[in-house]
């Protein structure tokens, strides 16, 4: 059930202020086209104003420098922003813990708070640390020697393998598996692979989200690291001793070869590819499905297979799509070419003559 707020109070939550009743009660935040009366809703920027009539939002949540609507607002110099905390804060509810589910499996060991929920048939290895108010859905396994930081939400059926170690806040979407082997083979003559075990471990740090079926491969040797901050969308391959730089943002579908680097607030668009290896620095951006080959410096944004800066991936990617009219062109000049050659020789044998 949303939680019931003033304005004055969210404003002050993300640091805007109103326009209109301070003390006007909200109880949840919805979108313009879906809001109801009683509801916040919000644009974000001037072009989505006036709110349509059909709009029954009490309150709106708008950027600075634009006109005052005719209901009362919060002002907000980031109202994307703005809109997701207090969004966040409406829908928070408090941690009740509901305990060890009977059919839960605990192995020797394992150490639990007295504020914990775990699932119906949650399995827990031998020696797993769980923190305070940890949420562990159904069917979720843990392994050995694991440790799981405070206020985190293991969603159904995640995987997380043994010797990992998961910090604070931590989200995991249903179907993540978190420590499985890296892929790492050896290969003979004959073309026969042998496996390199993999001995290494997976850490993630606070305040980090991992989209549904993703994968954090284990290190060969030392650590696969996930940095603070860091949200990873669905279906999502991060290889085995990668290290993803605070606050990077993998969008669907990302596939990152083992020992690449990431460094901070670096963004990968859907379906772009990381070869092994490499070293992304800060902030780097790279399109959706791009493949990236070598080293990018600080503020790159490339895009394309193999990836290049952006504008110039643009303007080829225009040419490309203008290929056929050129090749149909360049035969038409090259025939009228043949043609004035032909008409040359011509000339020139008469003269001769």
């Amino acid at each position: 059930m949303p939680r019931e707020c003033s304005l004055r109070q969210l404003a002050d939550l993300v640091g805007g202020r109103v326009e209109g009743d301070p003390d006007l009660v909200v109880r949840g935040l919805n979108g313009i086209e879906h809001a109801q009366a009683g509801e916040i809703t919000f644009v974000l920027d001037g072009k989505h104003l006036p709110l349509p009539e059909q709009c029954l939002a009490s309150a709106c949540i708008i950027p600075a420098g634009v006109d005052s609507l005719p209901i009362p607002a919060i002002v907000a110099e980031q109202p994307a922003v703005a809109a997701a905390r207090i969004h966040a804060f409406l829908l928070a509810e408090p941690f009740r813990a509901q305990g060890v589910h009977p059919s839960a499996v605990l192995g020797a060991g394992c150490v639990l708070p007295a504020e914990v929920t775990i699932g119906p048939l949650v399995v827990l290895g031998d020696r797993v640390v769980v923190g305070e108010r940890v949420i562990i859905h159904a069917g979720a396994v843990i392994g050995d020697d694991t440790m799981i930081g405070d206020d985190t939400l293991i969603h159904a059926n995640v995987t997380v393998s043994e010797r990992c170690a998961i910090g604070r806040r931590v989200i995991l979407h249903h179907g993540a598996v978190i420590g499985s082997d890296g892929f790492g083979f050896a290969t003979d003559r004959m073309g026969v692979h042998y496996k390199k075990p993999q001995v290494g471990r997976v850490r993630i740090d606070d305040d980090v989200e991992i989209g549904a079926n993703s994968c954090v491969d284990r290190a060969a040797f030392g650590v696969t690291w996930i940095k603070s901050g860091v949200k990873i969308d669905n279906l999502v391959m991060v290889g085995h001793n990668v290290v993803v730089g605070e606050n990077s943002i993998l969008v669907a579908q990302v596939g990152i070869a083992g020992s690449a680097t990431l460094g901070r607030n670096v963004v990968l668009g859907a379906k772009a590819g990381v070869a092994g290896h490499l070293h992304l620095a800060d902030q780097v951006m790279v399109a959706a499905m791009s493949g990236i080959h070598n080293n990018q410096p600080k503020g790159a944004v490339v895009g394309g297979a193999p990836a290049i800066e952006a504008k110039e991936w643009g303007r080829a990617a225009v040419a490309f799509g203008r290929l056929p009219e050129m090749v149909k062109e360049l035969r038409r000049l090259r025939k009228e070419v043949d043609r004035l050659g032909s008409l040359l020789a011509a000339t020139q044998n008469e003269e001769e003559e």
